[in-house]
């Protein structure tokens, strides 16, 4: 099974780039789940985007339990029932933690929850992430400047290990990039 994670800051294209890398394997054969978080199909998904959509701290801690909830429901539920999974939004949500906590909940979920050498973060300047954001209907409550900044820092911290990808040029490019990489994983 190939276990594929992307992972950005919002605005840096998770969910466009999922869904060519799922086409990608499909035209291929492949079965494949996407699962994108937080989730719509399940109540942990729905109370953690319910949560980001509102503002305060109490929230915040909503957003974080109730994120960690869906996706590892989302790991005992979807991985290795198919060729391909792809998981939108995974390990770095910690990121939206203070530091000492993200550092250590990355390592705990690290240590716990499935990695591969399918990891991407889609990194963008948190500019252009805002800048794209503002197309939105439904503002997160951590899609503002400073914690598109705050959070990227932290992420650039704690990806080690992973694909980085510029996800500041075009659709296009990032995806060449990501399937070169994609591909060049596969042969091995």
């Amino acid at each position: 099974m190939r276990f594929i994670v992307i992972d950005g800051l919002d605005g840096s294209g998770k969910d466009t780039q999922a869904v060519l890398i799922e086409q990608k394997y499909l035209k291929k054969g492949n079965s494949v789940i996407l699962r994108s978080h937080p989730s719509n199909d399940n109540p942990y998904g729905i109370k953690a985007k319910k949560a980001l959509l509102k503002t305060g701290k109490l929230n915040k801690i909503k957003a974080s339990f109730y994120y960690a909830l869906d996706v590892i429901r989302s790991v005992r539920k979807y991985y290795g029932k198919a060729d391909t999974v792809i998981f939108v939004r995974y390990l770095m949500g910690v990121a939206y933690l203070p530091f000492p906590l993200a550092k250590l909940f990355y390592k705990l979920f690290e240590t716990t929850l499935p990695t591969s050498k399918y990891m991407f973060f889609l990194d963008v300047e948190p500019s252009e992430a805002l800048k794209r954001l503002q197309s939105r209907d439904d503002n997160e409550m951590f899609e503002n400047l400073e914690d598109l900044i705050r959070v990227r820092k932290k992420v650039l911290k704690l990806a080690k290990g992973w694909n980085l990808i510029n996800a500041t040029q075009n659709i296009d490019d990032v995806n060449k990039e990501i399937n070169s990489i994609l591909d060049s994983l596969d042969k091995n």
